[in-house]
């Protein structure tokens, strides 16, 4: 269990625009940032980071938080791994205190599945570096292929021992449990017999963008024709090979930097262009390129180079899954190596300066280069040729840009030796076609859709908006950012007359914190908010003020409870999602919501005060009419005083009241 001290230190150390730009391309916006949602697929960005409130806000999702909050959100971890994570960021040692047997027993399988994964990796580097059998067969394999130690440390590469169960019984051997080394695929289980996946090969680890071990590749090194050359982690809990790519880890902050990502095919390709210095590239391992993957690298550039080798039947396959790049609105580049070269080759004897330059000078835009390499292929043929334009087109159509379509258009007839007109008519009749197959799945699928029963005239009615969710949103929405202002209030106080000797409502002004005058307020009205989730964040904020004597919100927010960071963030980033722009140098000046503060709070519980006692008049009514036929003078001598009450508040509001 980590120490209360180093949950302090992380709070302390962690910066939100830090921590989410490792993940997330932000561009300055006013005072805060601006971004494309990490949690869906969106062209506008709708993602802000509060520097000075240290929080995050997406308005496409509704999710929201610190940054605590969001590297739980985004990679899926538990609270004590974001503190693990962050504290490594920050290189902050971490202090451990023992953990009881309870606290072991509530690990969550995926939380059982990464250490696993984590402690597989350690075991196959410490047998490569450690053991003679690792030497003389995994070290050797890296060192032939060029890489250094430091590469080879960088990347956590290693060796699993040619031996049935080495890997299984060590990891039973150290308190790990069967069934997740067999969940992780990192064994093989038979009746009762245990195996080891990856017996006999180079191993290496797949980490997710947080630096998470996901699951592993292995490759062969005997020339056992029934095995694979190479071997995948299978499909797991944490491992979605289609969501995953080689490298990302360590590329993640040369590709936001450098505004641009080296998309190559294998695990040796990433791995020495990251020793020849080009770190800014992943690899999909193997597999045919996909949105998701897409999705990944969107995060953090819209710039996309392909590098591929010179074989011509390799590319003519790859160009294929090109599409879906276009189709996501990135900017694709491609660039090809001699013949007999790949990425791994050429990186290996090619100086850093040499290597930038050939990428430089060889990178082409993919529709020229889908285009030149087809024509070889079209010669004279024209029929092969009329293919040839209908699949550029058919690229074409999938890049969402009007702009960058009809450049492209231009660029294609100029090659093709076409008229642009024809390639234009073509783009619209692929438009039309490809609207009309949506339009008849629609259809199609309304045709099967379950009719809803019929709602009884209750059930249909119009809902209502419900008045006390959003008093008691604005109660909370004070408390966090007005909670500290000092305003002035107009309280009503009994004041004895000895002339008269009665006793009179006097209106005095009084100055107060409006923390204090909202505490105060719905303690006097012996008031609790009926909402759950409000309820618990209003007595959250009540503890802190009471701990601290005094209301910070950046403070507050530092320590922002996971369960609370949506609506938290929902009421605070509202605030900011749209700034005025330059009003004042055009001598229009805009009254900005602090300025009337003291009314603002009046009127929120004074409306509330008047709701609450109107549905204390309607549940007297229901009474009234259950009890019809008996003596009913007191009820309505309660009703007609809680009238007056109503109608009391109202006039303090200084507007007639509509009964919701």
């Amino acid at each position: 269990m980590i120490s209360k001290a180093t949950i302090d230190a992380v709070y302390d150390a962690i910066r939100v625009e830090e921590v989410i730009g490792d993940f997330v391309t932000l561009k300055k916006a006013g005072s805060n940032y601006k971004g494309l949602s990490p949690f869906v697929n969106e062209k506008s960005p709708s993602f802000m980071v509060s520097p000075a409130k240290q929080i995050w806000k997406d308005f496409s999702s509704g999710k929201g938080g610190n940054a605590i909050a969001f590297i739980m959100e985004h990679e899926h971890f538990t609270y004590p791994e974001a503190i693990r994570y962050l504290a490594k960021k920050y290189n902050i040692e971490i202090e451990e205190t023992e953990q009881t047997n309870e606290e072991k027993e509530q690990m969550n399988e995926k939380e059982s599945m990464f250490l696993v994964s984590e402690y597989a990796k350690k075991y196959f580097s410490k047998i490569m570096l450690n053991s003679d059998e690792g030497q003389a067969i995994g070290l050797s394999y890296f060192k032939e292929r060029g890489f250094t130690m430091q590469t080879i440390e960088k990347f956590s590469l290693g060796y699993s021992p040619d031996s049935w169960d080495a890997f299984t019984n060590d990891a039973l051997g150290k308190g790990y449990q069967l069934e997740f080394l067999e969940k992780t695929g990192l064994t093989i289980v038979k009746e009762d017999k245990k195996f080891d996946r990856f017996k006999g090969r180079v191993m290496f680890p797949i980490q997710s963008m947080s630096g998470r071990v996901l699951g592993f590749g292995g490759r062969i090194l005997t020339n056992d024709k029934k095995a694979a050359k190479y071997l995948n982690s299978p499909e797991s809990d944490i491992y979605h090979k289609s969501k995953v790519l080689y490298g990302i880890f360590h590329a993640k902050q040369s590709i936001a930097k450098l505004d641009n990502c080296y998309l190559v095919e294998g695990y040796t390709d990433v791995i020495q262009m990251h020793q020849a210095g080009i770190e800014n590239v992943v690899a999909s391992s193997g597999t045919a390129l996909t949105p998701d993957q897409i999705r990944l690298i969107s995060r953090l550039t819209k710039n996309i180079t392909v590098l591929f080798d010179g074989d011509a039947a390799g590319l003519r396959a790859s160009i294929r899954g090109i599409d879906l790049i276009l189709e996501a609105g990135m900017n694709v580049r491609v660039c090809t190596f001699p013949d007999g070269d790949d990425p791994d080759s050429f990186a290996k004897k090619t100086p850093h300066d040499e290597l930038l330059k050939y990428f430089e000078d060889n990178a082409t835009d993919f529709i020229r280069f889908k285009a030149s390499l087809l024509m070889q292929d079209a010669k004279n043929d024209p029929i092969k040729k009329a293919d040839l334009i209908r699949d550029m087109v058919s690229s074409i159509s999938k890049i969402p840009d009007n702009i960058q379509r009809e450049v492209y258009i231009q660029e294609t007839a100029r090659i093709m030796d076409i008229s642009e007109d024809v390639l234009f008519s073509t783009l619209a009749n692929i438009g039309k076609k490809e609207l009309q197959e949506a339009n008849k799945k629609f259809v199609q699928e309304k045709k099967f859709e379950v009719v809803k029963k019929l709602e009884s005239p209750e059930e249909i009615k119009k809902e209502k908006v419900d008045i006390m969710f959003l008093l008691e949103r604005k109660i909370i929405e004070i408390l966090l950012i007005y909670g500290n202002y000092e305003e002035t209030f107009n309280e009503l106080v009994l004041q004895a007359n000895e002339i008269e000797e009665t006793v009179e409502e006097v209106t005095v002004k009084v100055t107060r914190k409006v923390f204090d005058k909202v505490y105060l307020s719905l303690q006097d009205d012996e008031v609790e908010l009926s909402n759950p989730l409000f309820r618990d964040i209003y007595k959250d904020i009540i503890a802190f003020y009471h701990q601290k004597g005094y209301w910070n919100l950046e403070e507050y927010l530092t320590r922002l409870k996971p369960e609370f960071a949506e609506e938290i963030t929902s009421i605070i980033m509202n605030e900011e999602k749209y700034e005025v722009h330059e009003w004042e140098r055009q001598h229009i000046f805009v009254k900005t919501k602090d300025q009337g503060v003291s009314q603002y709070v009046f009127e929120t519980i004074l409306t509330l005060r008047w709701y609450l006692v109107n549905q204390i008049v309607d549940e007297i009514k229901n009474k009234l009419s259950e009890n019809s036929s008996g003596n009913n003078f007191e009820i309505l001598t309660e009703a007609v005083d809680y009238n007056k009450l109503a109608n009391s508040f109202s006039y303090q509001l200084g507007r007639v009241m509509s009964r919701f």
